[in-house]
């Protein structure tokens, strides 16, 4: 997940800060110092992330692209030069853009804004834009949301007390809460202060930026692993009492299965698997090993030289061309995968499904899988020449049956029109007619459209009225006993508007 440092770089950030009644500092020099700890910490555990650096005042500037060198990064916050008035919205204006142009709008970011919580001063300021929400044209409409996932945090190099003095607190909440409201505020609790902007940037790092470690386990074989990015937990809507799902960090493998068979199942997100880092030696086992900088680290470098499981299998995953199939909680599964970023190397890759025992339905539920060697015979054949999936249902989908629907009116009036066509052609399409008669009447039951019925009942009877004198008898017979069992059906009595029941067609002495 990229993240976007936004560094607010206005006079207000100038403001000396006395520290230990000694030598000044600048809040500017606070948020550097924040910075340069967070840099630091992702350096060194979230190596794969892809950081950029911008600074804002009355206008915005991209310092630094998406990069995963964090050198560069403090290195351009070492550099940083002061300027005019703050304005967040032309600052968010440029967030969206940059992360538009190099992520597009599916990829989600994390955004994290640095300020002093001073919201500037006249039009452009953090006040004015909120406050102007709902007098914009369509081509001057605020930035956020953001057309791309969201969350946002905004480190305040303020305390709380100094931000509810005026209307900050309430407008930077307000902001937060047009963001999606999936983030938090930080403020500096205490004395403004090198200590205090370190526990500040603690918090965000425990809350953000802290890595997701995990056991790997397979039989007697485990593996200590780092899962990268953090897997968020999930809230299932048709919970009656919805509580957040977190991934368990104990992964069990319970089984593997051919890639053709699990085909490319929808999941909820996808993570990378790294071996935690047990020798920093290089060893080419398993995947291709590169020592570019910016190139991510492959399994094999990060658990060095020592034998490692999550090394053997990833190779065998790789080799066997399989997936393994792993339990993140109770009903909860995922997959284990080789993926190639490119000819030379490739990562273990986890994917999560669905929350459930079922969540591949071609595959029926997951502890009803077993080994082959358990079968009476080879599900695949002696010569892997069938597979057992996909499962058939044993009730026949809904959306694999001839379901009636009506959208549009024009819809409605072809099913009615093809039903008088029908009735003009008695008793040769007497079968067609009666087929398609109890397919609208189906339909109708099911919508409560009893008017429908009744209409079409005199229609019927109308087309019995214009039945020219040359038409069979049986004609006016059916077309008077069906418009008869439709009036019946539109009363809504329980003994002719059965769903299940069929109008049959009349038996008279003119009939075969």
């Amino acid at each position: 997940m990229p993240t976007v440092i936004l560094m607010d770089v206005s006079l207000s950030m100038t403001r000396p800060v006395s520290l230990d009644g000694s030598e000044e500092f600048q809040r500017k020099n606070l948020a550097v110092h924040g910075l340069n700890m967070l840099f630091e910490h992702m350096a060194s555990n979230y190596r794969l992330e892809f950081t950029s650096l911008m600074a804002f005042s009355s206008l915005w500037e991209l310092l630094v692209p998406f990069t995963r060198d964090y050198n560069a990064l403090q290195e351009a916050l070492g550099n940083l030069e002061d300027y005019d008035k703050t304005c967040v919205e032309s600052a968010l204006n440029g967030v969206s853009s940059v992360v538009q142009q190099e992520w597009g709008s599916a990829c989600p970011c994390q955004v994290v804004l640095v300020t002093d919580g001073s919201l500037g001063i006249g039009k452009g300021s953090l006040r004015h834009s909120l406050q102007s929400l709902k007098h914009r044209a369509d081509d001057k409409k605020f930035p956020l949301p953001f057309p791309f996932p969201t969350k946002m945090f905004i480190m305040s190099i303020a305390n709380a007390e100094e931000l509810q003095m005026t209307d900050a607190m309430n407008n930077l909440e307000e902001l937060l809460h047009l963001s999606g409201g999936d983030g938090q505020i930080f403020t500096m609790e205490g004395p403004l202060c090198m200590k205090s902007v370190q526990a500040m940037f603690g918090r965000l790092i425990d809350h953000a930026y802290s890595p997701f470690h995990a056991v790997l386990h397979c039989g007697n074989l485990s593996s200590d692993v780092q899962v990268f990015p953090r897997p968020e937990p999930i809230v299932m809507d048709e919970e009656v009492d919805p509580m957040p799902r977190s991934v368990n960090p104990d992964l069990e493998l319970v089984g593997f299965i051919e890639i053709a068979d699990i085909s490319s199942p929808p999941v909820i997100s996808r993570h990378l698997v790294l071996p935690i880092n047990v020798n920093k030696e290089v060893d080419e086992v398993g995947t291709g090993a590169t020592d570019e900088l910016e190139e991510e680290p492959s399994a094999s470098q990060m658990a060095g030289k020592n034998p490692n499981f999550c090394v053997l299998l990833h190779g065998s995953l790789k080799v066997e061309g399989m997936v393994a199939l792993v339990q993140l909680g109770p009903e909860w599964y995922g997959m284990l995968y080789s993926q190639a970023d490119s000819k030379k190397k490739s990562n273990l890759m986890m994917s999560l499904f669905e929350p459930g025992a079922e969540p591949l339905p071609w595959l029926g539920k997951i502890t009803h899988l077993g080994p082959i060697s358990e079968a009476a015979e080879n599900p695949y054949g002696e010569d892997d020449s069938k597979s057992p999936f996909p499962l058939q249902p044993s009730v026949k989908r809904s959306y694999a049956q001839n379901v009636t629907v009506w959208i549009k009116a024009s819809g409605l009036q072809t099913d009615v029109q093809k039903i008088l066509r029908n009735a003009r052609k008695l008793p040769d399409k007497t079968q067609t007619f009666y087929k398609e008669l109890n397919r609208l009447r189906k339909a109708a039951l099911a919508f409560g459209f009893w008017e429908l019925l009744k209409g079409v009942a005199d229609l019927l009877e109308r087309e019995c009225t214009l039945l020219p004198d040359s038409a069979h008898p049986d004609a006016a017979f059916q077309l008077s006993h069906a418009a008869q069992q439709l009036k019946l059906a539109s009363t809504g009595d329980s003994q002719y508007a059965a769903f299940d029941h069929n109008i049959a067609p009349m038996h008279t002495d003119f009939s075969s």
